[in-house]
């Protein structure tokens, strides 16, 4: 069965009838959650059942920002706490090995929690690199200042979510990390020249261009495009993203009921599909917005049907683990942490 080019969130932990009418009429690609759905493991399991059930796809990928620190959605008291992206930066710092094997091992801890409910995707790694005065809706979710070490952690993480049969999704592409404004709530305006944008701030995401999918940024590169953000200028995802970057996979926007994107929903994906995105990201859960979405979204076709399903494809078995040695050296390395500034 066709399906249509967007991910969609709903309203809360049950799927209401209105909405499964909506899912099963309009066909959504796949899913997202977030806290408002979450109350505990059985109920999770059941809800992402409800959901594929309702698309008519048993492998319908159902999506989760779970990266650690103050971005998790699962979180006590049935799902443990994860440090943030920059502890592992800072370990990097003491040895590249210790922050490298520490973000992989939480990756891979978090991969177990995702795959024991039936999520399947999981909206890391950032690959975004903050600079001193950025707003800090990135701060400390990133895994440090320079290209060279966000890219290698980043890759790390990839490694262990892989490990444990959890897609990852690259973002923020291309970057959000320079930003002053938070994109929920406006549009940031960056105004650094191209050339240092590419030397630091794109120059994180190039050495992680195979990874199956990524999310737009909802930012202005004004030495680009000083008009649109990347989500909907053409010219960033030509001869940024698809072009210096060199990133191939499934391009999807961040959520288009975002404060930083203009106009209404409908105008808004439009926008989107326009530039060159392959999937539309709607996460706010109201059904009058959902309907505006799937009314602007075509079927998942051509170039981005073959990139939605090489995504799927890259989806591996999980790898045999045992959690509470993996859990163990996590903390074992974390702890060096206080121990290096004792």
């Amino acid at each position: 069965m066709s399906t249509r080019a967007f991910i969609t969130g709903i309203s809360g932990p049950r799927l209401e009838v209105a909405e499964r009418d909506f899912i099963a009429a309009h066909r959504p690609w796949g899913f997202i959650l977030f806290r408002r759905n979450v109350e505990d493991p059985a109920q999770v399991r059941s809800l992402i059942e409800q959901l594929r059930d309702a698309v008519g796809d048993a492998d319908a990928p159902v999506l989760i920002d779970q990266e650690g620190g103050r971005v998790q959605r699962l979180r006590p008291p049935h799902w443990p706490l994860y440090p943030s992206g920059a502890t592992f930066g800072q370990l990097y710092a003491l040895d590249p090995a210790l922050g490298m094997a520490a973000a992989k091992l939480s990756a891979r801890l978090i991969a177990d929690d995702l795959g024991k409910i039936g999520v399947s995707v999981d909206c890391l790694p950032l690959a975004d690199v903050p600079v001193p005065g950025a707003d800090d809706v990135i701060g400390d979710r990133a895994y440090g200042t320079d290209a060279v070490t966000v890219a290698a952690i980043a890759r790390a993480v990839t490694d262990g979510l892989q490990d444990g049969g959890i897609l990852p999704i690259l973002k923020h592409i291309p970057g959000h990390g320079r930003a002053t404004a938070d994109s929920h709530e406006s549009l940031p305006v960056v105004d650094t020249p191209r050339n240092q944008l590419e030397a630091v701030d794109f120059a994180a995401f190039r050495p992680l261009a195979d990874l199956p999918m990524a999310m737009t940024a909802h930012v202005v590169f004004s030495a680009i495009d000083a008009v649109h953000p990347a989500t909907t200028s053409a010219k960033m995802i030509d001869e940024v993203i698809r072009g210096f970057i060199g990133f191939q996979g499934l391009l999807m926007s961040d959520d288009v009921s975002m404060n930083a994107l203009a106009g209404s929903i409908a105008a808004r994906t439009r926008a989107i599909f326009a530039a060159g995105c392959d999937v539309v990201l709607y996460c706010n859960g109201k059904l009058e917005e959902m309907q505006d979405v799937a009314s602007q979204t075509p079927e998942l076709a051509g170039k981005a049907l073959t990139r939605a399903r090489a995504a799927l494809a890259a989806r591996k078995a999980p790898r045999p683990f045992d959690r509470a040695a993996a859990r163990a050296e996590l903390d074992a390395l974390v702890a060096r942490l206080g121990a290096a500034g004792a």
